[in-house]
């Protein structure tokens, strides 16, 4: 394995990519006061002071040293420049003057780790460094745009010209699209479900793609939607007496409190995963729908004398997707579990460095010549059902790489399907 760059795609050393740190020897009899720091991410520098709040909002920690052995926090006053593609400059200056660090002394900037780093306190934590980690596999959207102009915009090519936000928009657009049902764009969050039996959905949600509770063991038990089990009413309307939705003064319906969700909120799950409680009867529930066991005792088996659905047939709980709330709202069983919530996003929420798997990339390229194709006036239409065939193609052929699937995985699979369930 290279330890340095040597003209390649990778510009980060191993050291910057393990360790998150990179550091320099001053070499001039002068000093050095200006600093060149070449990762892949961009520093951020909230303020140079441990004493203001700004200086938790730092992704790094500067550490200088004598001799290259006994690191100490650099805490005196510097300033930040960004130079853009990763590269930061340092620039060690004390009310707008040089403060160079003495020749032979060493300048360390270390991201920051969970672990806290490898210099001084190890008191650089955070999660900056395991960030960066498997960043090789994706690429950015600034530069799938910038390679899109240079290989399909200009002179004889595919579009001899077209706006710099115009493929903006399209690519961003491909990203959200791809994201649903194409992109490893999964996210996940490991919660705790409250009294409320309801957690909030994560701020760049989307669409949920699976709910699990975590067992003593760390092992994930799948929750299932409750589907037409129960329900969250989006409207919650205040009748009258003869059942007329009741206003207020600005003529607005007025809303009350769901009488559903409260009651699926204290309901016993047993009665209906038919984990059974003979002591449990006369509920005022719909007895009809619950079985007659032996010695003439309800057993409370719901849906079991019309037949058992399988979905109802679990002891891992329900959710509800609770739309009027932004909630997830969980089945009472559920109270005080440790779950995973897994979801997606459409991968535009937070910043314009989103990342797109280098196997999708030929994908958005096929994307974005049919989108700017499509969206011109007087195209000719064969040109245009062309690069729709060929982004359709290209799409499944991504799909297929980003399936993961290995022959081994399958043969184990298909080996199980031979296994007979005893009892």
């Amino acid at each position: 394995m290279n330890t340095t760059p040597d003209g390649g795609l990778i510009t980060n050393t191993n050291r910057q990519y393990y360790a998150g740190a990179q550091g320099f020897v001053v070499e001039a009899a002068p000093g050095q006061s200006v600093f060149t720091f070449t990762f892949d991410q961009e520093l951020v520098l909230g303020s140079w002071d441990p004493n203001e709040v700004d200086y938790a909002l730092n992704n790094f920690k500067l550490y200088s040293s004598p001799d290259g052995l006994t690191y100490t926090e650099y805490i005196t006053e510097y300033r930040l420049e960004i130079l853009g593609n990763g590269d930061s400059r340092i620039i060690l200056e004390i009310g707008g003057v040089p403060n160079p660090l003495p020749q032979n002394n060493v300048l360390v900037c270390q991201l920051k780790r969970l672990d806290g780093g490898d210099y001084g306190n190890r008191d650089a934590y955070g999660t900056t460094t395991e960030q960066n980690y498997g960043n090789y596999s994706y690429v950015t959207l600034e530069d799938i745009v910038n390679n899109y102009i240079v290989g399909f915009v200009g002179q004889d090519k595919l579009v001899p010209r077209v706006n710099r936000t115009d493929v903006i928009f399209h690519v961003k657009r491909a990203l959200q699209e791809f994201s649903y049902d194409t992109l490893k764009s999964v996210k996940s969050q490991e919660l705790n479900i409250p009294p409320s039996l309801s957690v909030i959905l994560p701020q760049d949600y989307v669409n949920y793609v699976r709910m699990s509770w975590i067992d003593k063991l760390g092992v994930q038990r799948i929750i299932y939607p409750s589907n037409n089990l129960t329900d969250s009413p989006y409207n919650l309307p205040l009748q009258d007496s003869k059942g007329v939705p009741t206003q207020d003064n600005f003529g607005e319906n007025l809303e009350g409190t769901s009488i559903t969700e409260e009651r699926w909120a204290t309901a016993n799950t047993n009665l209906i995963s038919q984990n059974y409680d003979f002591q449990q009867y006369n509920e005022g529930l719909d007895w009809w729908g619950y079985n007659w066991g032996y010695g003439g005792y309800w057993y409370w088996g719901w849906g079991e004398q019309y037949g058992m659905d399988p979905q109802y047939a679990q002891r891992n709980g329900w959710f509800t997707m609770n739309e009027r709330e932004g909630k997830v709202s969980f089945s009472s069983n559920l109270r005080g579990r440790l779950i995973i919530l897994e979801y997606i996003s459409d991968g535009l929420a937070y910043d314009l460095d989103s990342r797109v798997p280098k196997l999708a990339e030929d994908a958005i390229y096929s994307y974005l010549n049919h989108a700017i194709l499509a969206s011109r006036i007087g195209q000719p239409e064969y040109i245009v059902q062309r690069y729709k065939r060929e982004a359709s193609a290209k799409l499944r052929n991504a799909k297929i790489r980003l399936s993961n699937i290995k022959l081994d995985e399958i043969v184990q699979v298909m080996r199980g399907k031979a296994k007979w369930i005893k009892r």
